[in-house]
């Protein structure tokens, strides 16, 4: 229903005593009153009486009062040309034996507004519940959005609203709702499947009235149109605006904010990422478009999936921010940058992942900073595998300020997303300094393009944990001595940053990702100062990280610490039961001191052979406890000289 928090109901004439307040009075008592006050006061009826759960303000209106609004005006014989719902009612219909509804209709088809007559009787209690009853439908299911009377059919707005509930609805996209989907329809929006007998009625109405309404045993968009155009003719029109509603349409037939934009809080140290259930949605709704089943979406097709929306999210740019071929462009949307558009997950706090030194994130932001004309550009789109070449055919304004692709690190598939800041010395906000990784580019032909550079550096990111690479830009080119002073190299070396990497497009084939790598490595490890930034796979740092995070090391050391824990409990075990034994023995030994002396003396060498056993069993549990407690030291310490050299690299 229509989220209104009260409805405000007056009840005005332009006579007196027409029993406006009868009407009131009626209501409230349920019996007509024999002493009518000249105007009842304001009365709430509330929500918990009334058919749509919706408390009513009802007020006495008087005419001389003309400038007050309501919800819904009923007026008693009469009608004016407010923008608001309007309900006539002929009063005192116990006085008279014939009905005047054949004097009425005729003027509540000349004024639109006007959604409904009445006659009632206070006196007889004749339509009173009924009348507050069209009052307030009037409010929540308004007939003038969606249908125009004198032309007999419904209004383009409500068409291009019920059109676009149409291809929601339609999963396969094949222009026609199969059972299964108008099944899927119902329940969405009242809750209830339909019974296969009712789904035929529906369907026999539609093959009764219109031409290519059913088609395949299925109902068409113009079958759909007539049931909805039906409902509003017959009065119900409540049908028609639950639809609406349910799919975020508001009283305008607009679709409304917060169901375009939900309230979503994202933490300043969180990102978002797609969650599995949003993942598979995705993949179902571009399988449901790709119609040539080509794995890519032709622009046609492109253009058909987002008819359902209210406009289109991205323009030409986007073939400039995901990776594309000549023909189609594959969709890649970037809940990165708008969670609204998608339901996600949020990823923990990144200091949590510094305390942890570990993550388990899949996409990370590097934002590039750099002078004008330093390469920034160049640089995100030769992460999309463009060269120079290439590049120069892009209209300036087709380009992207984003660009995103996957990088693979020590293995595991990661998404890599670039974000250009355009050169502001003066000001850079919080979105500019929210990333995993920055990218310092300057152009070595440049003498004047490190300094930005450096002052950057220096300003924002020179006491924050975000780790920066500096890329020499333009490396094709001839290099010219910078104004600054120190030289690049010099200036990383001071502030033990990693040497300047050089970079160019200007190659024949598809750029290197080698450097991307690089950036997606120290985005996931901003901890460790990684002197080998590469995922060669073949370097001593790429061999112990895949060492590392292999399955079968994890085995080995699950099985070492489990037989380590196991021997130390029988060591232990054996060590009690040995004292347990040596202090029996004492106890004996101080009780009888000459019974003692008398079987050393004279007792079998037999007999003396369990106290020479637990001493043999006494050396060897020291020696296996020795030898265990020697070899978990060992590993321990081994394993953090080992950790401690994999953090200074």
């Amino acid at each position: 229903h229509k989220s209104v928090s009260r409805n405000d109901l007056r009840l005005a004439d332009l006579k007196p005593r027409l029993g406006k307040t009868s009407l009131i009075m009626s209501l409230v008592s349920e019996e007509f009153p024999d002493d009518v006050p000249l105007r009842a006061e304001e009365i709430t009826i509330p929500a918990d009486v009334t058919p749509e759960r919706v408390p009513t303000h009802i007020v006495d209106y008087s005419g001389n009062n003309s400038n007050v609004t309501a919800n819904v005006i009923c007026i008693v014989y009469s009608v004016n040309n407010k923008k608001v719902p309007l309900i006539l009612v002929g009063n005192k219909s116990d006085l008279v034996e014939h009905s005047s509804m054949e004097t009425i209709l005729p003027i509540m088809n000349q004024y639109s507004d006007i959604e409904t007559c009445v006659e009632c009787s206070a006196k007889n209690l004749k339509n009173i519940s009924e009348l507050f009853y069209y009052a307030q439908k009037a409010v929540l299911h308004p007939t003038g959005p969606l249908y125009c009377p004198e032309e007999k059919e419904m209004k383009p707005s409500c068409i291009k609203a019920l059109t676009r509930i149409f291809k929601v609805s339609d999963l396969d996209n094949d222009g026609i709702l199969n059972d299964n989907e108008l099944n899927f329809f119902q329940r969405t929006c009242f809750n209830t499947p339909l019974a296969p007998q009712a789904l035929e009625d529906v369907k026999n109405v539609v093959r009764k009235n219109v031409t290519d309404g059913v088609k395949n045993n299925g109902l068409t968009l113009k079958g759909f149109l007539f049931l909805h155009t039906l409902f509003i003719q017959r009065g119900r029109h409540e049908t028609t605006w639950t639809v609406l509603r349910r799919f975020g349409y508001g009283d305008d037939l607009e679709l409304q904010q917060e169901y375009l934009f939900p309230l979503l809080k994202i933490p300043v140290d969180c990102t978002t990422e797609l969650s599995h259930n949003t993942y598979l949605f995705l993949q179902s709704v571009f399988d449901k478009h790709d119609k040539d089943r080509d794995c890519a979406l032709s622009p046609e097709e492109v253009k058909d999936l987002f008819k359902v929306f209210p406009y289109m999210p991205w323009g030409p740019d986007v073939n400039n921010t995901v990776c594309t071929n000549d023909q189609v462009s594959q969709v890649l949307l970037l809940v990165h940058l708008s969670p609204h558009y998608l339901f996600g997950f949020l990823t923990r706090n990144k200091r949590i992942d510094l305390q942890k030194k570990q993550t388990q994130r899949s996409v990370f932001r590097c934002n590039i900073l750099g002078a004008r004309g330093s390469g920034k550009t160049s640089f995100l789109q030769a992460f999309l595998g463009r060269n120079l070449q290439k590049q120069r055919k892009i209209r300036e304004d087709h380009k992207s300020f984003y660009s995103i692709n996957t990088t693979y690190v020590y293995g595991q598939e990661k998404y890599l997303l670039l974000h250009e800041v355009m050169p502001d010395m003066d000001f850079l906000s919080e979105a500019d300094l929210a990333c995993d990784v920055v990218c310092l580019v300057y152009d070595v032909n440049n003498p004047r393009s490190f300094e930005y550079c450096a002052k950057i550096y220096k300003q924002y990111f020179m006491d924050s944990k975000t780790p920066c690479m500096v890329i020499a830009s333009k490396s094709d080119l001839h290099e010219a001595r910078q104004h600054y002073s120190l030289t690049p190299l010099d200036f990383c070396r001071k502030h033990k940053l990693h040497p300047p990497q050089p970079w160019t497009c200007n190659t024949v084939d598809a750029p290197g990702k080698e450097l991307y790598t690089k950036l997606t490595t120290m985005a996931m490890y901003p901890h460790a100062k990684l002197r080998c930034m590469c995922s060669c796979n073949w370097c001593t740092f790429c061999i112990c990280q895949n060492i590392l995070r292999s399955q079968l090391l994890r085995t080995i050391k699950a099985k070492f610490y489990r037989v380590i824990l196991n021997r130390l409990g029988d060591v232990w075990a054996s060590l009690l039961a040995d004292e347990e034994r040596s202090l029996i023995q004492q106890v004996h030994g101080v009780r009888n001191v000459e019974e003692s002396i008398y079987m050393e003396s004279s007792v079998d060498p037999c007999v003396a052979q369990p106290r020479h056993m637990a001493q043999a069993n006494l050396k060897s549990s020291t020696f296996w406890l020795r030898a265990s407690v020697g070899a978990t030291v060992f590993a321990v310490l081994g394993f953090a000289m080992y950790r401690a050299i994999i953090k200074q690299r």
